[in-house]
């Protein structure tokens, strides 16, 4: 088993010893019958353990410097760029989560997540692609309804409606 391999498996065990351990503290929750707050911790738990064994799973699979090293060496030109994040890109994602976060009060949730999405579409958008202005704002716009709605109506939890007070 080479370094690589051997530092992902130590990740795996990591991983699944803390899912572990996340998960015994999740099931000492108090609890009831149905969606309770220990329903996410549970789920996260679970969630959680199942990377850690694929995590696990990866670390016994065929490295992939072994394969690339069978297939023929590409040359210059058939070489694809690398994709880099700019640094403009993760910036403006922060600032859209700050201003997202001031404003969910007084303004809602409602308004303001298809805002935050909307904005964070066409910041993720690439350069080179057209955006897609009426698909982003239908999405936002059915996201954020499906998961206001979802709060109020299936785990009977109240999310800031702001400005729409009057009107929900």
């Amino acid at each position: 088993m080479n370094t690589l391999n051997k530092k992902e498996l130590i990740i795996g065990l990591a991983m699944l010893g803390a899912s572990l351990a996340y998960l015994v503290l999740a099931q000492q929750l108090p609890g009831h019958d149905g969606v309770d707050a220990a329903t996410v911790p549970k789920l996260l738990a679970g969630l959680l353990s199942l990377l850690g064994v694929m995590q696990l799973i990866s670390a016994f699979a065929k490295p992939k410097a072994a394969a690339e090293s069978a297939s023929p060496v590409p040359t210059e030109a058939e070489e694809q760029p690398a994709d880099v994040i700019e640094p403009k890109t993760v910036l403006k994602t922060l600032g859209l989560i700050l201003g997202y976060m001031a404003l969910l009060g007084p303004v809602g949730f409602p308004i303001m997540t298809v805002v935050y999405l909307y904005l964070q579409f066409l910041v993720l958008t690439p350069v080179n692609q057209k955006a897609r202005h009426l698909t982003y704002l239908l999405i936002a716009v059915i996201c954020s309804a499906l998961i206001f709605l979802l709060f109020r109506e299936a785990f009977d939890l109240m999310l800031p409606a702001g400005l729409l007070n009057n009107f929900i």
